[in-house]
């Protein structure tokens, strides 16, 4: 009686804990996404906005948070920072909707438009992203998370797809940014081109171009006052805007030799990460069926054992034992998915030698990029500057 119960418990047991983690996972088997849309008809000039995207937030900030599973390597992550952003740069490009589209190192480039996101998750199989456009005025144009799991067939080479295997992301932002645009009234645009241009040249002179500019309690930004076409330092603020524009285009060439540097060995990891990912989760998903099952052996067969007849004490230590190597079959299942993780760390490490940056040559001179994008670009911006104050006499802001 007292065995036939356990017998009944453990099978309740067992369901319910198998209820728990039966849970299965999505595999996307198409290669159709989200079609980038193309403005259907030329746009006038005054129309076209710039738009800059800064190179993504790596999402390193929560490292210490990260548990041991998480696929995240600091030197891969900070490769994918460029190269998604320089993708989804082309992505905005090709829509035809736009001035210039450039890649900035960060976000004190003034311009009509700025993009800035953050990498969630990234692995091969899934993509996270969390996106925010805003504008010169100050307007954001949305916050937004997108997400995408690669194709089953992203990455078969017998039958190769074209496009990024996340290509659908960038579409969806680029589609989103260009409905958006459209919405904007001929007044808006064309005041955002002018902050965008009083904005560089108060970075430039504040006290000469301050009076044009006000910042209101919600952040926005609103003209009062447009300073006159031919007036001398404004035609000298436009000239070094033009030099910026040629460095950061200069910089346009940086990122598209990086992105083609990385573009092999990144696809590779991604590849096999999308096959590492599947496994572990399968490895992980059978280690804890059988550790699961393994403990509810173990606990049944006790209770078998105590229920008092000799057949039910057998059947109860053979319940344990099996129940303990179903436990050990966990365990072993759980070491072997570790060793996927350390293969994916290799990649990662294997992988930073592969993706370093390069010297970029200038029209007039050779620029060592030893350091961080943004901080040459800081240096830049601080170089011109000094050109500034020599053109004026260093007269504008006294």
């Amino acid at each position: 009686m007292f065995f036939s119960y356990a017998r009944s418990a453990l099978y309740s047991l067992t369901l319910g804990l198998l209820t728990l983690v039966g849970c299965t996972t999505t595999e996307v088997r198409t290669t159709a996404y989200t079609p980038l849309t193309v403005e259907d008809a030329a746009i006038a000039e005054n129309r076209l906005l710039d738009v800059g995207i800064v190179q993504f937030n790596a999402g390193l900030n929560q490292e210490d948070e990260l548990e041991e599973d998480d696929l995240v390597f600091p030197e891969l992550r900070r490769a994918e920072s460029r190269y998604i952003a320089v993708t989804l740069a082309d992505a905005v490009q090709s829509s035809q909707g736009w001035g210039a589209v450039r890649v900035v190192p960060s976000e004190r480039t003034n311009i009509d438009v700025t993009v800035t996101g953050k990498i969630v998750q990234s692995d091969g199989e899934t993509l996270t992203v969390d996106v925010t456009v805003v504008d010169s005025r100050g307007q954001v144009w949305f916050t937004r998370q997108y997400t995408e799991q690669a194709s089953h067939y992203a990455y078969d080479r017998k039958h190769p797809t074209e496009g990024d295997a996340f290509q659908g992301i960038y579409n969806r932002i680029s589609n989103d940014m260009l409905i958006y645009r459209q919405g904007l009234s001929d007044q808006y645009i064309a005041e955002l081109r002018t902050i965008s241009e009083i904005k560089f040249a108060q970075s430039f002179s504040p006290r000469a171009f301050e009076r044009y500019l006000v910042q209101d309690q919600n952040g926005l930004y609103r003209l009062t006052a447009l300073p006159a076409d031919n007036d001398p330092m404004l035609i000298r603020v436009r000239q070094i805007r033009e030099r910026d524009y040629l460095f950061v285009d200069t910089l346009q060439g940086y990122y598209d030799t990086f992105v083609k540097t990385m573009e092999t060995p990144y696809q590779e990891w991604r590849a096999m990460s999308y096959e590492e990912v599947k496994e572990m989760r399968e490895l992980k998903r059978k280690a804890r069926n059988n550790t699961i099952m393994g403990v509810a052996a173990i606990v049944g067969g006790i209770a078998a054992a105590g229920a008092g007849g000799g057949a039910a004490r057998q059947a109860g230590n053979v319940a344990v034992a099996g129940g303990g190597y179903l436990v050990k079959s966990g365990f072993d299942r759980r070491a072997e998915a570790k060793m996927h993780i350390e293969a994916l760390q290799e990649l990662g490490d294997s992988m930073e030698a592969e993706v370093e940056p390069r010297i970029v040559e200038l029209e007039d001179r050779t620029v060592t990029l030893s350091g961080s994008v943004e901080n040459q670009y800081q240096q830049w911006r601080e170089l011109l500057k000094e050109i500034y104050e020599v053109e004026t006499g260093g007269i504008s802001d006294i």
